[in-house]
């Protein structure tokens, strides 16, 4: 028998901004739709917000919590009678900004230990806009072709009637003609974006011009079809990226865009590194999801896929060596290791990456030009692996410390033998499965307090002639990490805080600037190659807007997808620091990616602004063409603004 859909618990939210001098407070409202009274019960809230119970509540007491994960008591002997409410006003480790922050999932936890999901809504602020979801579309000016990025020389005549598809003799590179149909086929599936001549495909013939370098192509135009010259796999498939952009563009919207029958186009990347890193520790994608949006980069001209493969909130790659990983860090449910977490539901959910599904997306990108680089964020970020193991723990550390994101003790003890043992195994099976020469090993965001309380760690501390902090055992750590992969013939890669407290080996790594646009400067002219990814304007988990119903987080401030677009990564920079400067990245981090549209209103059109950047030369830019050339440009999810 199916439930009278009336018969259910709701949870609505408030954020009631600071009045002075009353601060901000969260008010959070269940209401019992069923047709019964109870009493014992208990609320488990999951979401980017994290109850502060030092801030103080009001008719609720903190039961237990982990980070943005916490279960709520009522007073005693209350009883939530049928269409009775219970209301909490409750204090947040930091004011909410955005629609997105609050609570995203809750569930009641019955008097039995059963848990019922609750109905969620979205956290309301008085006299808000209706909530934003979904890729905004931008005004801008025409533009005679649709291409992003922009190419560097653009000189073509004429005008046809739009190709319906390309019919590609594959000539020089057989590979090429192969992965752009893949890739089309993954990203516009029913368009016959590729089809032969009999179906009416416009001839293309790709012909190899070895003086050409090796993401380059160039594009000669004629009447009766087109020719895409390059050097490599890599160039041929790029210009046949710019042909079924041109093409789409002219049949989409033909007021604007013309297909050429005369004329050339040369391009090349400005800079070598065009990445885009992806979270799926705080969320997990599929292997179908991660696949699209590998075919997205390289429909974007990007050519690196950082992997974020673990965090606190999760494990996400399988190791051989220690099964435990995955069976207790790639899972997240009530009354298990970790807790629901950012609007997880008390049901099991999660999941991970088998070494099969690695190879598929690794030999994927691949085919699409893109270098694959795992990450496993070390030493701290750890809580989920260490949670699966917990004997890499010092169990004389008898004290508390807490990371930025609320995780107690979360950070790889440096002091522990059997931790480098671990890592080594671990990143050794890893090395088998990334072929790239790069490895990312996170080291950001490791409290100044760790290990404080760990014997063995002030031993290290001693012998290391430091007294406190944690800088100079990360760097410690790090060093010999960095020494492993660099036997296994890998750079390390890592956040930019590697290089405090002495740092790593200059020669073998290159690390990614992201506190502020100072960083990566200043990492530049202290030696090391960098990847400028600052959070202000390339974290892509940041709103668009200030507003309040625009979704996203705020905590490094807001940009706008013009404000992604027109940053110079390189502003000021010396001759000299610009020898280190391998290129730039966008981040996504998944903490606020509480629905497909979301994902889709916060990663596009900033994802295709920041691929220009890494494309286009300077001074080739135009602000106005990318906003009306992005309309065009697809998403992950298919979602976009009513």
């Amino acid at each position: 028998m199916v439930a009278d859909w009336h018969e259910e618990f709701v949870l609505r939210s408030e954020w009631l901004p600071a009045d002075d001098p009353q601060p901000g407070h969260y008010r959070l409202t269940l209401t019992n739709r069923t047709r019964s009274a109870i009493t014992g019960f208990r609320l488990g809230v999951s979401g980017p917000a994290r109850i502060n119970a030092a801030a103080g509540l009001v008719d609720a007491l903190v039961v237990t919590q982990l980070s943005n994960y916490a279960e709520l008591a009522p007073p005693a002997g209350c009883t939530l009678e049928p269409g009775g409410e219970w209301t909490i006003d409750a204090g947040l480790d930091y004011p909410l900004r955005h629609w997105t922050d609050g609570a995203t999932t809750g569930f009641v936890i019955l008097s039995d230990g059963k848990t019922v999901p609750t109905v969620t809504y979205p956290p309301a602020v008085a006299g808000s806009e209706p909530y934003r979801q979904g890729t905004m579309r931008l005004d801008g000016i025409d533009a005679p072709i649709a291409v992003i990025p922009w190419p560097n020389k653009v000189e073509v005549s004429g005008t046809r009637s739009a190709p319906h598809g390309l019919a590609i003799e594959p000539g020089d590179s057989p590979a090429a003609a192969a992965a752009y149909a893949e890739l089309t086929g993954l990203l516009f599936p029913g368009e016959g974006l590729v089809r032969a001549a009999h179906e009416d495909g416009l001839p293309v013939l790709l012909s190899r011009d070895g003086g050409l370098g090796a993401e380059a192509y160039r594009l000669r135009f004629t009447s009766h079809g087109a020719k895409v010259e390059a050097a490599t796999d890599a160039g041929f498939l790029y210009g046949l990226i710019t042909l079924g952009q041109m093409a789409r563009g002219a049949r989409h919207e033909r007021q604007r865009h013309v297909f050429p029958t005369g004329g050339l186009i040369e391009d090349a990347p400005a800079m070598g590194f065009r990445g885009c890193h992806l979270d799926v520790a705080r969320r997990f994608y599929s292997v179908a999801e991660v696949g699209k949006f590998i075919a997205l980069l390289a429909w974007n001209k990007l050519n690196r896929f950082h992997w974020h493969l673990s965090d606190d909130e999760a494990w996400r790659v399988e190791i051989d060596a220690y099964p435990r990983l995955t069976e207790i860090g790639a899972w997240r449910g009530y009354g298990m290791a970790l807790p629901p977490l950012l609007g997880s539901g008390p049901e099991k959910t999660g999941g991970f990456y088998s070494k099969g599904d690695i190879a598929h997306i690794v030999a994927l990108a691949s085919r699409f030009g893109i270098e694959v680089i795992p990450e496993i964020d070390v030493p701290g970020h750890c809580y989920a692996m260490l949670e699966a193991l917990p004997e890499l723990k010092d169990p004389g550390e008898n004290g508390l410390y807490h990371s930025i994101q609320s995780f107690p003790n979360n950070c790889l003890n440096p002091a522990i033998e059997g931790v480098y043992a671990a890592i080594e195994t671990i990143f050794g099976e890893m090395a088998e499965m990334f072929p790239s020469r790069w490895f990312h090993v996170g080291a950001d965001e490791v409290p100044k307090d760790a290990w404080s309380s760990s014997p063995k760690a002030n031993e290290m501390r001693a012998r290391l002639g430091v007294t406190t902090g944690a800088n100079e055992l990360q760097a410690h750590f790090l060093q010999r990490i960095q020494a492993f992969l660099t036997s296994r013939g890998k750079v390390t890669g890592a956040w930019e805080e590697a290089a405090h407290g002495g740092g790593i080996e200059k020669s073998q790594c290159y690390l990614v600037g992201w506190v502020n646009v100072e960083g990566s400067q200043r990492l530049a002219a202290e030696g090391y190659d960098v990847v400028v990814a600052p959070g202000q304007t390339f974290y892509m988990d940041m709103a668009n807007g200030i507003e309040w119903h625009e979704p996203g987080a705020g905590w490094a401030g807001w940009s706008s997808p013009e404000e992604a677009y027109r940053f110079d990564p390189t502003a000021g920079w010396s001759a000299a620091e610009r020898e280190h400067f391998l290129g730039v990245q966008g981040c996504i981090w998944s903490e606020p990616m509480t629905e497909r549209a979301v994902f889709d209103r916060l990663v596009f059109p900033r994802l295709s602004a920041i691929a220009e950047t890494g494309w286009t030369r300077p001074e080739n830019k135009d602000f106005g063409r990318f906003s009306t050339l992005s309309n065009l440009m697809p998403n992950l999810y298919g979602r976009r603004e009513a």
